[in-house]
């Protein structure tokens, strides 16, 4: 669990202990994490929340017995609700898994919405749906701002709005899968993955699009300012490896960033945590674990990282989450 040669993380400390567990997000105030969780035999993921240090974990999206579905992306507003994606609005199950036929692809399911719920699960309702896929929502800390991916007009975009669904604006508009976006601290920047495909790349996601399909192989790591409308302005590319980069999230500094790839493994498979700047110099490798590290997200003080992590496993295919007090 522990390795010498991972100098930023000390005092490392395993918060879950069987199932795949990740997405581990931190609430405003730094004591609670959301997370999406598969365990005790359960076909899908469910969304969780509990202690920063493993207590108090309870479900809080509805259960398969009482009509829950699949569920993604849980993160806690600034009121203590949560919000997150899930199928059950059309209906009990887990919906099939995405068809393998075409390689590693993802599934973006046209039924995914986006619901809000209080703290224990109670009272929940959808706070956002369209026709298509609408997901991976996370929440500016200071405001209540919402940004999400949707491909509601026929491409994977991105979105935010208000608390309580009002305001909808669209950020993105090239072709490509714009997702997994979040809010610096101070809300005044937004970081993303993204694709740029074009040529016969470009047709392949279309098609696959077309199937409500994604193929994650090929996404980089995008910076913007948010403007006082809402909009993006000052693009920044952070990355240029064409590999799989995701689950980006910015140092409170705002000058530093981590992010999640798999640069390092010709074979693809193992994925490291990263830091760079922002104008993507003095990239410097995070983790060192031979299998998967990722999903990391600092406290908002920044003393603290949140991580999912193939490491320690008592079955081998569990993921769990980690802490870590982070060390610059």
């Amino acid at each position: 669990m522990v390795r010498a040669d991972e100098r930023h993380l000390k005092n490392v400390r395993q918060l879950t202990f069987a199932g795949e567990n990740a997405e581990a997000y931190f609430d405003h105030t730094g004591t609670e994490l959301s997370l999406q969780s598969k365990r005790d035999g359960a076909a899908c993921d469910a969304i969780y929340r509990m202690g920063v240090d493993g207590s108090g974990l309870r479900q809080v999206s509805p259960a398969m017995s009482a009509g829950g579905g699949r569920t993604t992306c849980a993160y806690v507003m600034p009121s203590g609700d949560t919000i997150y994606a899930s199928t059950h609005g059309h209906g009990p199950g887990c919906l099939d898994e995405p068809d393998r036929s075409e390689g590693y692809v993802w599934k973006v399911y046209p039924e995914f919405d986006i619901w809000i719920a209080g703290k224990n699960g109670e009272k929940p309702r959808v706070l956002f749906q369209s026709a298509g896929y609408d997901a991976e929502a996370t929440v500016c800390h200071k405001t209540g701002r919402i940004i999400f991916t949707s491909d509601k007009t026929g491409d994977l975009e991105l979105y935010s709005m208000n608390g309580d669904g009002s305001d909808v604006k669209q950020l993105t508009s090239v072709a490509g899968y714009d997702g997994g976006a979040f809010f610096s601290e101070d809300c005044s920047k937004v970081i993303w993955r993204s694709s740029r495909p074009t040529g016969a790349a470009l047709a392949d996601y279309q098609r696959l699009l077309g199937q409500h399909l994604v193929r994650p192989t090929s996404l980089e790591i995008m910076v913007a300012d948010v403007a006082k409308d809402q909009t993006l302005t000052n693009l920044v590319q952070v990355t240029n490896n064409g590999k799989a980069n995701f689950a980006p999230y910015m140092h409170p500094d705002n000058k530093r960033l981590l992010y999640v790839s798999n640069k390092g493994d010709p074979r693809g498979r193992d994925f490291d945590i990263y830091l760079v700047n922002v104008d993507g110099s003095g990239e410097e490798r995070i983790t060192t674990n031979p299998s998967f590290d990722g999903f990391p997200m600092f406290s908002p003080d920044g003393k603290k990282l949140v991580f999912s992590s193939n490491r320690a496993n008592a079955t081998p295919g569990d993921t769990n989450v980690f802490m870590a007090d982070w060390v610059d």
